[in-house]
């Protein structure tokens, strides 16, 4: 072959080379450069969907290098297990699930909302929690709908031995109460709206702001230990995107509830009725409550609670599992 064969075959060689390596090769950022994949965990309802479909929509992964790869999850204790195995970097976890980074397992590098969408609900002709004696109740454990059937047991004097517990997953429960498996269930909005259309009688037993002077119930975003600690760009990068999306929520409501609608293919409607239940914190709100240690009271007044349900031996200072300071500095970059 000669030189200028080879010298050509060789050109060709490198255009097809490219090519390829364009089709396969990862997105770039808005500066031309690539993206870095952070793999992120979520919840199907407004506290764990409306700060990402608003990056999404926004494009403020692009805007800071990132590109996300988001799982939907069913509960916040298995994307704390997911962060553990190194499957997930960053996942959305309620209130029912904060003694987990409390005991070491995941920081908190956000604070998302206050929630008020915990129910423990039971059949028609059921007007209280005592009456809930020895009947078979439904929740799944370590999450919010645990936490406000604890609570509501604990108001009346009563332990969970009193009553016959069965640990369900979300959809579960959603089937067994409607097919009259169970008597009742600690559980939440949206998915008791999906229980009412079959069982629009039920009654609603306890809710969160039934116990807003002993606990809050604040909702919030994790990561991995790992990643806080040896990913620290790419931590700080998500942060910065969800201190925008933050913003954004905060500054178009209506907005919001539209995007997030649109990312769980679900009705407007039904995602309004789930944020009516959501109190939504301004990420101004969230740095000057960090500063001034509410933040801190909030997780150690859920400390409290945690440690007496048995779920915590001890309490630990808040500072040791809430990433508070890469929170607030976000603001500066």
């Amino acid at each position: 072959m000669s030189v200028a064969r080879k010298l050509a075959a060789l050109a060709a060689g490198t255009v097809a080379l490219a090519l390829a390596l364009a089709g396969c090769g990862g997105s770039e950022d808005q500066a031309g450069g690539s993206l870095q994949t952070v793999n992120f965990g979520y919840i199907a309802d407004y506290n764990g969907t409306s700060l990402l479909a608003i990056a999404k929509d926004q494009k403020l992964w692009e805007k800071h290098g990132l590109k996300a790869d988001a799982k939907v999850f069913t509960n916040g204790p298995l994307q704390i297990q997911a962060l553990g195995t190194g499957d997930l970097d960053f996942g959305y976890i309620g209130p029912g699930a904060f003694w987990l980074p409390a005991s070491g397992q995941a920081k908190i590098i956000a604070i998302n909302t206050l929630g008020n969408a915990d129910r423990v609900i039971a059949r028609s002709g059921t007007t209280s929690i005592d009456q809930l004696r020895g009947k078979t109740v439904g929740v799944p454990e370590g999450t919010s709908g645990d936490m406000i059937l604890t609570l509501a047991l604990q108001k009346a004097g009563m332990t969970k031995k009193d009553l016959k517990v069965v640990n369900m997953d979300a959809s579960t429960i959603v089937s067994a109460f409607a097919s009259q498996k169970i008597d009742a269930a600690g559980f939440w909005y949206p998915a008791i709206g999906t229980i009412k259309k079959q069982v629009p009688d039920l009654t609603e037993l306890a809710k969160n702001s039934d116990f807003e002077s002993q606990v809050s119930f604040p909702t919030a975003f994790v990561a991995g230990n790992d990643v806080v600690s040896g990913q620290k760009d790419k931590t700080e990068k998500t942060i910065a995107v969800l201190r925008e999306a933050m913003a954004y929520r905060s500054a178009n409501p209506d907005q919001a509830i539209e995007l997030t609608a649109k990312m769980l293919s679900v009705p407007v409607d039904q995602v309004k009725a789930d944020a009516s239940n959501v109190k939504v914190l301004p990420v101004d709100e969230l740095d000057a409550k960090t500063k001034d240690g509410t933040i801190g009271k909030w997780l150690n007044g859920m400390a409290d609670y945690f440690v007496q349900a048995g779920k915590l031996k001890t309490k630990t200072d808040p500072k040791t599992y809430y990433t508070g300071d890469l929170f607030t500095t976000a603001a500066a970059k």
